[in-house]
């Protein structure tokens, strides 16, 4: 659609709220549904099914066509991210995707990890945890993926203060640096500190797939047409860095 297209269509769900409208829209921006499906179901589990997640991404959707005030200094394409991904997240964590067996896994590994770096007086490989508790190497770090992302799910649990619509969801996490108090401002650089240095311990391969997947924003499919390597391949890579980083920082 044209611009001004778009533009004739918000004048007129201002006024009329019509469902025949309202889907017009959402046909319109169904790619910030479909991006940000894409960007959280690689984090996930494969017994999470992509169609269920862009499923509660148009819940956002819909949420922020109802809640959007055009007379605010903010594009709707920010605003329905923030909608789409905070429903997306809340949908995730009620469902509690995470498998019961999983968490079990996750246990095992942790504590398989805390015996072999005494033992081996190093941090031990994904390879040495699985065979110490009976399962491959991808086996641990697909599950310590899992846990790593349910760490971040619980991280952005809503503060529970109602108030402002806007600020439900992912929306209210975002950090503002100026409201940093000296103690909060001396941690977060240490973690920063820790993270880069964590990163510069990954392979090269490594570290260039944590960088394009995160702060490039790309997708496996276009970090593989960078490395001329495939896409199985990448997603291999991206496991195995995410999991060094996690045990190194957990460490920490």
């Amino acid at each position: 659609m044209t611009t001004d297209t778009i533009d004739q269509l918000w004048e007129k769900w201002s006024v009329s709220h019509a469902p025949d409208i309202a889907n017009r829209l959402v046909e319109h921006y169904q790619y910030l549904v479909d991006f940000h499906a894409q960007r959280i179901s690689v984090h996930l589990p494969k017994n999470v099914q992509r169609d269920d997640i862009r499923s509660l991404g148009f819940f956002g959707l819909f949420d922020a066509l109802n809640k959007f005030e055009p007379e605010r200094d903010l594009k709707f394409d920010t605003y329905a991210s923030f909608r789409i991904r905070g429903a997306i997240i809340d949908g995730l964590r009620k469902e509690d995707w995470l498998p019961r067996s999983t968490r079990e896994k996750t246990k095992k590994i942790e504590q398989a990890i805390q015996l072999l770096t005494q033992t081996l007086q190093r941090d031990p490989s994904a390879e040495e945890v699985g065979q110490h508790i009976g399962l491959t190497r991808q086996e641990v770090e697909e599950t310590m993926k899992d846990h790593l992302f349910s760490n971040l799910l619980s991280i952005e649990e809503k503060s529970g203060d109602s108030g402002d619509d806007f600020k439900e969801g992912i929306g209210h996490s975002i950090i503002d640096n100026q409201q940093l108090t000296p103690e909060d401002a001396i941690m977060k650089d240490e973690h920063h500190r820790d993270l880069a240095q964590a990163i510069k311990g990954l392979n090269k391969n490594e570290q260039l797939v944590i960088s394009l997947f995160y702060y490039d924003e790309l997708t496996f499919t276009e970090i593989g047409h960078v490395l001329n390597l495939t896409t199985s391949r990448i997603s291999q890579i991206h496991k195995q860095a995410v999991f060094k980083l996690k045990h190194v920082l957990s460490n920490d």
